[in-house]
């Protein structure tokens, strides 16, 4: 009887996992469809591409070695790999008792781990759209995917001592620090090498805005993001089986709806206020930011305080937007405001709920994380600088990166310019 209690509580927990696992994977095509819709129409189908591509080369370097540099988790070679012994975990839940058991497939671990890592690559291809080669892109995110975020990984989220420094006593449920800001930060790196769109910036400083070429597409890439922020932030207690785990999974999805209404209601209010109108792609940059804001700690807080988390993170968005734009850092989605300043913010909420968390800890990995995927980051890009160059020509970047780099216009019946 208890034999077949634990096998259903290993297959539920499980299940559980690869869904929620699929439903970060569908987050993918949030970023896609956000991306493209807020790039202009000639550099659509570059901008597809680097998502369609980046999620594959994360995939695939994830399982040749950044699984192993993260968790020690070995190269998954045949079909059977990560799968747990039956007679093996028996007898460890036997021993344990079946109330501490946690247990789920290995390969289902590597799954959901996988798609973990694309999300930070994904947050890269926004901030670097429109003015950089196709080819320079992928190859950073060889090196950002099998190295630079595994490494940080087995630092946070595997308990591995940092060179120098030792364990972090660092709290980040699902990785706003982990994933969000990691990502932010090697955005962060390329842009700056990069430098800013022609016509972005005039002479004498004013900033000219260059509109997205499809809002309801960038819409329906945020409505996919936020449904699939539930597997990200729900997937991330691990486990469902048991009365304590299933209620904390329902306080998770719920404080992660409430903090992205609360970032959208925040980000719109703010952006009414500072522009006198309703700016859509800042309510849609809100609700990311509300989720970015909750990830580091969806479970604990009451949904009030997850809507001001929230909330918060809505409104510096906002103020970010308009700050990178002032120091005339190019960011033409808004993912470094987005997944770095907010994500900043929502390694410090932690606070606000999770008693066993300090500051210091807090601070010394937000810190680690940072300076380790900032200056990894811009070594790689100034590596692959040197060797294929950044950036497409002035030319290229005026006739659009769709026809130099893909050679397919994405929308061949109407004008592009």
């Amino acid at each position: 009887m208890e034999n077949n209690i634990f096998e259903l509580q290993y297959a539920m927990d499980t299940f559980y996992f690869l869904i929620c696992g699929a439903l970060v994977m569908w987050m993918a095509a949030g970023f896609a469809m956000l991306e493209a819709g807020l790039v202009r129409a000639k550099n659509t189908t570059e901008i597809l591409t680097k998502n369609v591509a980046l999620f594959a080369i994360a995939s695939t370097m994830y399982l040749i070695c950044g699984y192993e540099l993260m968790y020690d988790g070995g190269i998954f070679l045949s079909g059977t790999a990560g799968v747990v012994d039956p007679a093996v975990v028996l007898a460890a839940s036997a021993e344990a008792g079946f109330a501490e058991m946690s247990e789920y497939s290995g390969a289902a671990d590597f799954f959901f781990q996988v798609v973990f890592v694309a999300t930070a690559m994904s947050i890269v291809s926004g901030a670097v759209a429109e003015r950089m080669k196709l080819w320079a892109f992928l190859a950073f995110a060889v090196v950002m995917t099998g190295f630079i975020y595994p490494i940080e990984g087995s630092w946070t989220w595997n308990g591995d001592p940092v060179p120098f420094i030792g364990e972090l006593s660092y709290s980040d449920y699902a990785g706003s620090g982990i994933v969000h800001m990691a990502g932010a930060a090697a955005a962060l790196a390329g842009v700056l090498l990069l430098g800013a769109r022609k016509g972005k910036y005039a002479a004498n400083g004013a900033v000219q805005a260059i509109p997205g070429a499809n809002l309801p597409l960038a819409t329906l890439g945020t409505f996919i993001l936020w449904m699939g922020w539930f597997g990200f932030n729900g997937g991330s207690t691990l486990k469902l089986g048991g009365i304590e785990a299933a209620n904390e999974v329902a306080n998770v999805f719920l404080n992660t709806n409430a903090a992205a209404s609360g970032g959208l209601i925040a980000a719109l209010v703010v952006a009414r206020l500072v522009f006198g109108k309703a700016d859509l792609t800042m309510a849609l940059n809100g609700a990311l930011a509300g989720l970015v804001a909750i990830t580091a700690e969806p479970a604990d807080p009451s949904p009030l305080l997850a809507t001001v988390i929230g909330g918060i993170g809505g409104t510096l968005v906002v103020a970010s937007i308009v700050f990178f734009d002032k120091i005339k850092i190019d960011d033409p989605v808004g993912a470094i405001s987005v997944h770095g300043v907010v994500g900043v913010w929502g390694i410090f909420a932690v606070l606000l709920s999770d008693a066993d968390a300090t500051f210091i800890g807090q601070l010394t990995g937000a810190l680690v994380i940072f300076t380790w995927v900032f200056f990894a980051s811009l070594i790689a890009w100034k590596i692959i600088d040197l060797i294929i160059g950044l950036r497409v020509s002035e030319e290229e970047e005026y006739e659009g990166v769709d026809i130099s780099e893909c050679g397919v216009d994405a929308y061949p019946e109407f004008g592009t310019k």
